[in-house]
């Protein structure tokens, strides 16, 4: 319920409903729909909204180019007594929304059914991808926020920045720098059972910021007095530059389906192929981004034969005291590769920590175990010792992290205090290797049953293409 009996408040989280529709034999169908997960940006830190009994807050999109329309229901309103009264959703909401959500339902409804049928997403298409939904392809779309079209339909949208990204900041389309942003659209599409045409749902979309860096290199010795400096039109897209996912969303209706995963992947791959970016970023990404981002870029970085070769140099001899031997892992071939596949520092760190953590025995590999499962095999001297110099190598990397905050602590409080956070990098580590095998065997499995299914479907066409021929000739 979005209200409890006897009260003026509601739930702001349950009164709103987020819907897609399109237009069906004159009519809008709802083809999916779902409840924002946060609303404290638009209803404050409560998210609760007085005034009201029964109330319904329905957000409609055409769930191709998403133009939005508002509407808001309810049994009962309260009368204003002084200076209490109810609130003013439509005034709150108009910060978030463009003035074309408030038009009335006929108008709204006209447009998306005028809506031409060929329309396709703003920008170029440059991926898609199938998932274990049956029917349904994804596509990816690629513009710049300088172009118009790009630039309205991330107006109608970016409202989901608030509802479902905690702390989430909606872009300023108006600003001066607005073609430093990229923008990824993700839609599903797929033939309608009742009309037989293509349709477009929007499915999440994706901002990318672009930092220009500006390279240090020494100057160069001038040849002659007349030095050109040039017209004053150089593209600064040709420089070189860090690329950074500011915003990332998937609607609830295809999350948990590997669709996030697989967007990812093809925003992660443009980068890639990308010459002018260095490095590829994430903004403040949140726990369930960033078990994405180490699944899918481990993924990825077992495909490259240079990661594989990365090990730890178990001929090391571990030091009593003194600095980290800095060779446990080839530093030179480390940050040739870290180079190349563009991932930064820290990320980078992280997932080969977790390549190098899923090759140790049996009896020193991170795990989470269970009561009854089997006790580990007891470890040789020689798995110690690696297992020893995997943790110092997360202990090196921890310290860097945050030496401000652990310099100021003595030597026995700062020891401890490493040891008991690569305790708990070795608990996440374990838990995203189990997560990912299971992916993976599912991944298998999705893969043998489909091939399973044509292969009876070939032999069905094969008895039935035998059988007519059959007829054919005793006839």
């Amino acid at each position: 319920m979005a209200e409890t009996d006897g009260t003026w408040s509601s739930n702001a989280n349950e009164a709103l409903t987020v819907s897609l529709v399109t237009p069906v034999n004159g009519q809008l169908k709802t083809l999916t729909s779902f409840h924002p997960k946060f609303t404290y940006p638009i209803f404050g830190e409560q998210e609760q909204i007085f005034g009201y009994q029964k109330l319904k807050i329905n957000l409609r999109y055409n769930a191709s180019d998403m133009r939005p329309h508002l509407t808001t229901t309810y049994g009962k309103k309260f009368k204003a007594i002084g200076e209490t009264e109810p609130a003013d959703i439509d005034e709150m909401m108009k910060e978030f929304l463009p003035e074309v959500a408030f038009q009335k339902s006929k108008e709204f409804e006209q447009t998306v059914m005028s809506l031409p049928e060929n329309w396709t997403p703003p920008g170029e298409k440059v991926h898609e991808f199938k998932t274990s939904q049956k029917g349904h392809t994804f596509e990816v779309w690629r513009g710049s926020l300088g172009d118009q079209a790009v630039r309205q339909l991330v107006t109608r949208i970016q409202i989901l920045v608030s509802l479902f990204i905690e702390g989430g900041t909606p872009i300023d389309v108006d600003d001066s720098d607005a073609d430093r942003w990229t923008v990824f659209f993700l839609y599903t599409k797929y033939t309608d059972p009742a009309t037989k045409r293509q349709v477009y749902m929007f499915g999440g979309y994706c901002t990318v910021y672009r930092f220009y860096l500006y390279l240090p290199s020494p100057p160069a010795t001038p040849t002659r007095d007349d030095l050109d400096l040039g017209d004053g039109n150089f593209d600064l897209s040709q420089l070189p530059c860090r690329s950074r996912i500011s915003q990332f969303i998937v609607i609830p209706t295809f999350q948990g389906k590997g669709v996030g995963s697989q967007f990812y992947q093809a925003i992660f791959s443009q980068y890639l192929n990308h010459p002018q970016t260095v490095e590829i970023t994430v903004e403040d990404p949140n726990e369930a981004f960033d078990d994405m981002r180490d699944l899918c870029d481990l993924t990825y970085l077992r495909t490259v034969p240079e990661f594989l070769k990365l090990r730890i140099n178990t001929s090391i001899k571990l030091p009593r005291d003194g600095a980290v031997p800095k060779d446990i892992i080839d530093p030179e071939a480390y940050e040739a590769l870290r180079r190349k596949v563009k991932i930064a520092p820290r990320q980078f760190a992280r997932v080969l920590e977790m390549q190098l953590a899923s090759q140790l025995a049996d009896s020193v590999r991170p795990g989470i175990r269970t009561e009854g499962d089997e006790e580990p095999p007891k470890p040789t001297p020689a798995e110690e010792h690696e297992y020893n110099l995997w943790k110092l190598l997360v202990k090196a990397r921890l310290y860097r992290q945050h030496k401000d905050i652990l310099g100021q602590l003595d030597i026995s409080e700062r020891l401890e205090k490493l040891e008991e956070t690569v305790v708990s990098v070795e608990f996440e580590y374990a838990r995203l290797l189990a997560l990912l095998e299971s992916r993976t065997d599912k991944t298998r499995q999705d893969a043998q049953s489909s091939s399973n299914g044509k292969r009876k479907a070939d032999e069905s066409a094969e008895e039935e293409t035998a059988s007519k021929k059959a007829r054919v000739e005793d006839a």
